[in-house]
């Protein structure tokens, strides 16, 4: 910034203050500028005309009373046309702006609870842009853009909200096996259902199929053996086909022992017992 041989070279993106005798004289462009000190002119400072950034951190308590961090990254610049207002009204820019972002942020933030602060930060990053466009103009400053960048809310409190998030999620969970759980135990209970069904309508088809194979041995034999009755036939056919059994289940090796009253006398209640059923098995299906 010296003004050796009476010139000075300004830098791209960059504006000096020209005094005279310690009065404002004017404002140099980028590029090398005479500045006679003989005649009392001197660069009095630079203004950078750049895009700068301050992170701002603060903390504050929300309104269920829980502490807060709140980190506001403001972008700002100067103005060209306002660099005489940036460089003399304006001593500490960097202190002015985190003093207008500590006061929105502090009257902001109170007025919400803590889940809403999260959700509402770009509404929050917002009032501090517009609250800081409204003061900085005045000294020569553009508000490019304001973030609510992070929100760190005290570490048990996090804890708690993790754990929260935590059990909320298992019991989902919990929820949805319980329910897969039950679609299984419907699926399989219609199935055994079912498969009750087909089982019954088996049996019902043996049973009618031997009520008619009974019903057309009684009928034939009556037919070729005069003086017979159907009951004689049925008698006959049914103690035929109890030996039978008896006689498979003599032969089988691998049988468990069956023990069934036996002589002269049970035969024909056995017999009585067997036609009783298989007629009683006939008239419930038809």
């Amino acid at each position: 910034m010296g003004n050796l041989f009476c010139c000075a070279k300004i830098n791209q993106s960059t504006v000096a203050v020209r005094e005279r005798f310690g009065k404002y004289d004017d404002i140099l462009e980028p590029g090398c500028h005479c500045v006679p000190w003989v005649t009392g002119s001197k660069l009095a400072g630079l203004v950078s005309l750049r895009l700068q950034q301050l992170d701002v951190r603060c903390e504050t308590k929300t309104k269920d009373n829980v502490f807060v961090n709140v980190v506001a990254s403001v972008q700002y610049r100067v103005l060209a046309n306002k660099a005489y207002d940036a460089f003399y009204k304006l001593s500490n820019p960097r202190t002015q702006i985190q003093a207008y972002v500590f006061d929105v942020i502090r009257g902001a933030v109170p007025k919400l609870e803590l889940d809403d602060v999260f959700e509402q930060k770009n509404g929050i990053a917002k009032a501090v842009e517009d609250e800081l466009e409204k003061a900085m103009s005045a000294y020569g400053y553009e508000i490019v853009q304001t973030l609510i960048v992070d929100i760190e809310p005290d570490e048990h409190v996090k804890r708690s909200m993790n754990e929260i998030n935590a059990a909320a999620r298992m019991r989902l969970a919990t929820n949805e096996k319980a329910e897969a759980e039950k679609i299984i135990q419907i699926k399989r209970a219609e199935g055994e259902a079912e498969s009750k069904y087909l089982s019954g309508l088996g049996i019902a088809r043996q049973r009618q199929a031997i009520v008619d194979g009974l019903r057309e041995s009684v009928i034939g034999f009556s037919v070729n053996v005069p003086g017979t009755t159907a009951k004689d036939v049925l008698d006959m056919v049914l103690i035929t086909q109890y030996f039978d059994t008896m006689k498979e289940i003599g032969a089988s090796s691998k049988s468990s022992a069956v023990f069934i009253p036996h002589g002269p006398g049970t035969v024909h209640d056995v017999a009585t017992q067997i036609r009783d059923g298989l007629l009683q098995a006939s008239h419930q299906q038809s």
